[in-house]
Parts: structure tokens; C-alpha cells; sequence
């Protein structure tokens, strides 16, 4: 996939001249202005932009200044009929990795580009080999003991130096997505791109869009080409998390990128290839949704290359102490506060209780206790008011606040299936029937909480 660049001049002419000289080597995208400059550096990974100082009323300088703040900024190579020393000087001081002077001579203004790139790419390198180090004791983060995780940690190290596509199953908060990073980065290219996608958060629409990515003028409000995911992804790892939320139309193109290993960008019949391995992951049974006919069987299959089951914490009671034991030490250095001990009760507690937020709810639960602590230890006080509830309901069943419903800190024994209701509807009560927020109480998506609403009839 050839390097994106951006041009930005005011006069067309020169920009079409441009675009055309560079076209062969470059995605090129085009901007007559800083605002409109700005939207496609938002929108689009651009690697370099090649702008004019002056553009009408704008300036060029303040155009280098706003890039160079986005998260992932271009090299900026600046061009001017105002060129002086002076001005050079200034505009590298600010950011920008060159300057050249009009009129251009096309063939050098090429070779400063490739120049800049590689100059780049070897920085890139550089920092993605101190990352590499890093995390070359990735199996680290999945803690624990237990037959069930051991199991998980063996399967990672099997499949990560395959290129097979991978499928990890589990409820919220087990750590899929850390299980799927291990994977990236024991894999043959750790020092390749990851790129995630969390398919729930977005529209079939948008979805559609930001996966294939979409043409000039493929619909209402696409102003420019945008490079999907996949793209984006091209040489490394796409994670698709909440696979199960995609729609049909979705599912068939998904289908084909997997099985032939091209797109097409939504507006365009060209095929573009793409050499991306997929890893997803799903707090839904994608076989169960197969034979409700929600899923497609050829797509499941595609995915199903390699399934990861995550256990839920509950299943690995014996991890617990050992992930407390992470976690306090992560929000004692994070907080700038010593590490202190949980007390056997508060230890009592932790193991007491169920989890069915799993790993994610216990980590909350540990930062509660480091933040709230003011003594030597962290104890039964000092822990998330719901963990030190009845282990038994009371005789009525009847909340007792009135609400008619079971605040969320009640702790009683249900069966999984009444365990769930009560807690999405305490969590609607907690959040004033939002269900954006709910869902957000639950670890959940609004999608993935109206799916649920609507299977359990609530």
C-alpha cells in the first residue's frame, strides 16, 4: 500500500500538478485550505503533507503547529515563493522536517518525500523495537494458576506464531482483548500495526465504512476517500472486538476480505488486497447464534480457525489472590502510594464473592481500596460497598428502598439466569431508565444491553 500524502495549496493548478507528479508513488489527498487540511488529517492516516506557507488568508505555519499536535502527527515539508532563511529556520524550529522554495522541481520534491518517509520508518522501527522489549514477557499479564488460564496461555503461545485467524470467546471482563494483544505481539510481526475495532460502538453504516473504508462521493457527507481498518491494518493485526454485533450485510463482506484476502472500498469496484490476520472476540455463542440464524455458518467457520475460551473469574477463584496482588501494586504506583496488604477479611471478601463482572470488576474493586485507604492496610472498609453485602436475600423479596427494584450492591444467590435480570434491571434503575448509561454500569455497549433487553424480555 503506497505511503498517504497530503497536499495542501490554495491554487488548484497547483495542486492538480501535484497530485499528478506524486500520484504514482503516493495515495495522494488534496486541501485548498488549513480547515479542510485539518478534517482529512483527523480522518485519514496521512504520513506526510506537503503544504503551501501561504494559503489565501491562512497561514501554512499555523497549519504545521495544529498537525503536529495530532496523536499520530505528519512529517510536514513546507513550500513557499517567499523563501528565506529566516523562514527556513523558523518553520523547522516549529516542526516541519524541511522546507523547499517554488518554483518546485518535481523530481527533487520526490526524492525529499521518500527522503523523509524512510527517515520515518526508521524512527517508527526504532520505537516499535523499545515496545517489542518491552513486551517480550507479554504471557506475564495473563496471571494466574488455575488448569483453565494455563490452558489459555498454552493455547496463546501455539497459535500466536501461526498466521491462523483466531476467535476468542468469554463474558465482559475476562480479558479477551489482552489475550488477543498477547497473541499480536508473540506473533512472527509484533513490530507490525494493531489496529481494533469495536464493531458494537458503531452503525451498521459506519461500520460498513470504517472497516472497507469509502470513495469520494460514495454517500452524503464523504468528502474525501478514507482508507478503512483493514487497510490501515495492512502488514499487521486487526482485532475485531464484539464480532457478534455485525450486521448482515456487514458478515458478507467480512466473508470475502477473509476468504480472498481483498475489499473493496464502499463506492468502488476496484479490489484492493490486504494482507491483515484477524483475531475477534465476542461475549456472545456464536455457534448458538448460528443456529438461530443470526450468523452466518461460513463466516463462523472462517473465524473458528482457533477458539480461546476465556474462563470467568469465578471458574479460577484461585487467580484471585494473585490478581489482587497485580493490582495493588499497579494503583499504589499509579496513585504515588505505598503497596499495603489486604487484611485476611478483606481477603475473606474478595474470594466470598462472584464476580460476574470478572477481571475487570475486580480491578476496579482493588483501585477502590488502594484509593480509599488511609490506613496500613487495606481492609473489608476500605472495598466497594457491594462486595461487604448479604451473601443471603432477606426474607421478602422485596427491595428495601421501594424501588422495586435490587440495587446493585444487594448480593444474593440466584440463578445465572434471574442473577442477570436483577442486575440489568438495577442497573436501569441506578441510571434513571438511561440506557446509555446502564450499559455503561454493565461493561456493556447499548447495543449488546437492548439485545440483552430483549432476550430476557425486559
Amino acid at each position: 500500500m503506497s505511503p498517504a500524502l497530503l497536499i495542501v495549496d490554495d491554487e488548484k493548478s497547483t495542486r492538480e500538478g501535484l497530485r499528478r507528479a506524486l500520484e504514482t508513488g503516493f495515495d495522494v489527498y488534496t486541501a485548498s485550505g488549513a480547515a479542510e487540511a485539518m478534517a482529512i488529517l483527523k480522518s485519514e492516516p496521512i504520513q506526510l503533507m506537503l503544504t503551501d506557507l501561504r494559503l489565501g488568508g491562512e497561514s501554512g505555519m499555523d497549519l504545521l503547529e495544529s498537525a503536529l499536535k495530532l496523536a499520530d502527527p505528519p512529517i510536514v515539508v513546507l513550500m513557499t515563493a517567499y523563501g528565506s532563511v529566516d523562514t527556513a529556520v523558523e518553520a523547522m524550529r516549529r516542526g516541519a522536517w524541511h522546507f523547499v522554495t517554488k518554483p518546485l522541481n518535481l523530481d527533487e520534491v520526490e526524492m525529499l518525500l521518500k527522503r523523509a518517509l524512510r527517515g520515518r520508518t526508521l524512527e517508527v522501527e526504532n520505537r516499535q523495537l523499545v515496545q517489542q522489549v518491552r513486551e517480550s514477557h507479554a504471557l506475564d499479564k495473563l496471571v494466574g494458576k488455575s488448569p483453565g488460564i494455563r490452558r489459555v496461555a498454552e493455547l496463546v503461545r501455539q497459535v500466536a506464531p501461526t498466521r491462523a485467524t483466531v476467535l476468542i470467546e468469554g463474558e465482559s471482563g475476562t480479558g479477551k482483548e489482552v489475550v488477543a494483544g498477547m497473541i499480536h505481539h508473540l506473533s512472527g510481526r509484533p513490530a507490525a500495526k494493531w489496529v481494533t475495532v469495536h464493531c458494537a460502538a458503531l452503525s451498521p453504516q459506519l461500520l460498513e465504512s470504517e472497516l472497507f473504508g469509502h470513495e469520494k462521493g460514495a454517500f452524503t457527507g464523504a468528502m474525501q476517500r478514507r482508507i478503512g481498518r483493514f487497510e490501515q491494518a495492512d502488514g499487521g493485526t486487526l482485532f475485531l472486538d464484539e464480532i457478534g454485533e455485525i450486521d448482515a450485510t456487514t458478515q458478507v463482506k467480512l466473508l470475502r476480505v477473509l476468504s480472498e484476502r481483498t475489499l473493496e472500498r464502499v463506492g468502488s469496484n476496484t479490489p484492493v488486497k490486504v494482507d491483515v490476520r484477524v483475531i475477534a472476540a465476542t461475549n456472545r455463542n456464536l455457534r448458538e447464534m448460528v443456529d438461530k440464524g443470526e450468523f452466518r455458518e461460513d463466516l463462523f467457520f472462517r473465524l473458528n480457525v482457533v477458539r480461546v475460551d476465556m474462563p470467568p473469574l469465578r471458574s479460577r477463584r484461585e487467580d484471585i489472590v494473585l490478581l489482587a496482588g497485580g493490582f495493588l501494586q499497579e494503583f499504589a504506583a499509579e496513585n504515588g502510594r505505598p503497596v499495603k496488604p489486604l487484611t485476611d477479611d478483606a481477603l475473606r471478601l474478595l474470594l466470598d464473592y462472584s464476580w460476574p463482572g470478572n477481571v475487570r470488576e475486580l480491578r476496579t474493586a482493588i483501585e477502590h481500596g488502594v484509593v480509599m485507604s488511609n490506613d496500613e492496610v487495606i481492609d473489608t472498609g476500605h472495598l466497594p460497598g457491594f462486595l461487604r453485602s448479604p451473601a443471603t436475600p432477606p426474607s421478602s423479596t422485596e427491595p428495601s428502598d421501594g424501588s422495586g427494584e435490587i440495587p446493585l450492591d444487594a448480593r444474593r444467590e440466584f440463578n445465572l439466569h434471574e442473577l442477570e435480570i436483577r442486575t440489568i434491571r438495577a442497573a436501569l434503575h441506578e441510571a434513571g431508565d438511561n440506557r446509555t448509561r446502564a450499559a455503561d454500569l454493565l461493561g456493556l455497549s447499548r447495543r449488546t444491553l437492548q439485545r440483552k433487553l430483549k432476550e430476557l424480555g425486559i
